[in-house]
């Protein structure tokens, strides 16, 4: 796990991207709600797969703890509509096709698979109801999880 400049207690930056469904979504839409944030490489590849169908299954565990969960990558809304589909999400999917997200989060690979530039790193940022990040894990390794007991964990500490 690399550091990050996204900190524990500090305001979480505020952005506005659009949804698998071609609507707009602004974190700060979300204030009075936990917010679980889990940037992902790349649609229809096998670890963000087993990463959101777990997160999927287990979406009762992030209702509970009054969380939205938001998958965010640099997938195309259509992609992210189709992948969506595919595999039955039950939560929003964010394109960040820009990388402007990405980029302030602080969770872009330089190079990815096959040369690509520009691709989110496998992230994921708690944030509670005031807005304010209380859990950030950034992987450098594509193919590791992030720490779901630790997010568990911290989200619970918010209710």
């Amino acid at each position: 796990m690399s550091t990050t400049s996204i900190t524990v207690g500090q305001p979480a930056p505020d952005f506005t991207l659009y949804n698998s469904e071609k609507e707009k979504v602004s974190l700060s839409d979300y204030k009075g709600k936990n917010v679980l944030l889990l940037f992902f490489p790349q649609a229809f590849t096998g670890t963000c797969t087993k990463e959101l169908c777990s997160t999927r299954d287990n979406i009762a565990l992030y209702n509970k703890a009054n969380a939205q969960v938001f998958g965010i990558s640099v997938d195309s809304i259509f992609t992210l509509a189709k992948y969506k589909e595919d595999q039955q999400l039950n939560f929003p999917l964010l394109s960040d096709f820009n990388k402007n997200v990405s980029s302030e989060y602080d969770t872009l690979y330089d190079t990815f698979a096959f040369d690509m530039r520009g691709v989110s790193k496998r992230s994921a940022f708690v944030i509670d109801k005031a807005g304010i990040v209380r859990y950030a894990e950034v992987l450098e390794t594509a193919t590791d999880l992030p720490d779901f007991a630790a997010i568990q964990k911290t989200l619970t500490g918010l209710n």
